[in-house]
């Protein structure tokens, strides 16, 4: 199968998954009109899909250092989409947070082992990895849409159809898998790589990306409701707010593997963490319409490093590709959620506007960490033995193709 066909299927299935990442903050304005949930409430909803994944990430990317575990993407996929179909049949706040945990663990599995197949169709092309993590950016931005086509015409009985995304892209991966396989990349051990961990760097792109995902959560589950405040419109006006910040995530992702062709992947990131912290100020502090413009300049400025920060993490730690990516695309994501019920409490006892004044300082942050970063070599990847004992001698040279 050719590498830009495996990728689009790839991205497409990464965009049924994301689809629930983006559903669980999509589904807050019901929750709130038909269970009249406070801030705190919501908060902890975004909690359960954020604690039980920031644990598991990690130990899916140990795990996919050691095998490989191509079965994980389809199954994956429909668990996370099942635990959001769930979560709106039940009044019980119990069982929506047990649902919507369900779903982040199947988020969770996903994501290492995405990455890490990613990693072997693109042959370590900056651009592909960009377009892979297009899909999972467009399935963010289709989430509010998707969730109010559905649940806004029936009420939260009617999440079940939501399930749906997730059987689609359990079948997408199908094919490149198969692919896989007959290339002699889908075996029981997984691709090893030469060279030298930098630990110390990859600790700090870590920080700066949890930085950039306490915003990107913040904003995801309260932009909606901050936007009814500022416009003084209804739910239509906070739907849009989060579509937009979604889908400047997906032109940021392009973006980002097109500007790393010609500047190195730290000084994108660097720049582009540094017109972020005036675009968060813009949605705090401007009022009226333009709001909408700043949401959009802080989405893509938070996404066009999402993807350089994956394979950057690859990068920093060539022998544990799987754990760097459960972490960089994973783990730290997720933190941003453990940041939510804080904001929620501020927004409870004061007002929203206060809570959400401290995310200025976390692209900022960001910045700083980015400074003493290095630039890193690509590693050349090594395909590992079978456990039937023959050695493979199919050699990928990820450093070979940056188009």
């Amino acid at each position: 199968m050719p590498r830009n066909r495996s990728i689009i299927m790839l991205s497409a299935g990464h965009a049924c998954v994301d689809i629930y990442q983006g559903a669980v903050a999509s589904l807050v304005p019901f929750f709130v009109a038909e269970r009249s949930y406070s801030y705190a409430a919501i908060s902890g909803i975004v909690l359960a899909a954020s604690l039980l994944s920031s644990v598991a990430q990690p130990v899916f990317g140990v795990l996919t250092d050691r095998w490989a575990m191509p079965w994980l993407l389809p199954v994956s996929t429909i668990l996370g989409g099942l635990g959001v179909a769930l979560s709106g049949l039940s009044g019980s706040y119990d069982l929506t947070l047990a649902f919507v945990a369900v779903s982040g663990v199947g988020v969770a599995a996903y994501h290492p082992e995405s990455a890490r197949v990613a990693r072997l169709v693109s042959e370590g092309s900056h651009s592909s990895m960009g377009w892979f993590s297009l899909g999972g950016n467009l399935g963010f931005a289709a989430a509010p849409l998707m969730v109010t086509a559905v649940v806004a015409s029936g009420g939260l009985r009617m999440s079940l159809v939501l399930v749906v995304p997730a059987l689609v892209g359990s079948v997408l991966c199908l094919p490149v898998l198969r692919a896989l396989e007959e290339r002699g990349h889908g075996g029981s051990r997984t691709a090893v790589a030469t060279g030298t961990d930098d630990k110390v760097s990859f600790v700090k792109l870590s920080l700066a990306v949890v930085c950039r995902s306490i915003v990107f959560v913040g904003l995801s589950t309260f932009i909606s409701l901050y936007a009814q405040q500022r416009l003084g419109g209804g739910t239509a006006a906070g739907t849009a707010a989060l579509f937009v910040l979604y889908l400047g995530g997906a032109v940021g992702s392009v973006l980002g593997g097109s500007l790393a062709n010609r500047w190195d992947r730290v000084a994108v990131a660097r720049r582009a963490y540094l017109v972020t912290v005036a675009a968060v100020a813009g949605i705090v502090f401007i009022p009226g319409p333009a709001i909408y413009v700043f949401v959009a300049l802080t989405s893509a400025g938070l996404y066009v490093p999402f993807s350089l920060q994956v394979t950057l993490g690859q990068d920093y730690l060539p022998t544990r590709v799987g754990t760097a990516g459960g972490i960089t695309l994973g783990l730290t994501v997720s933190i941003g959620g453990l940041v939510s019920p804080l904001i929620g409490s501020v927004a409870d006892a004061a007002s929203l506007r206060l809570a959400l004044t401290p995310l200025i300082l976390m692209p900022a942050l960001s910045w700083l960490l980015f400074r003493k970063l290095p630039e890193p070599t690509a590693p050349k990847f090594t395909a590992a033995a079978q456990r039937t004992g023959d050695d493979a001698d199919a050699e990928l040279s990820p450093a070979r193709d940056h188009r």
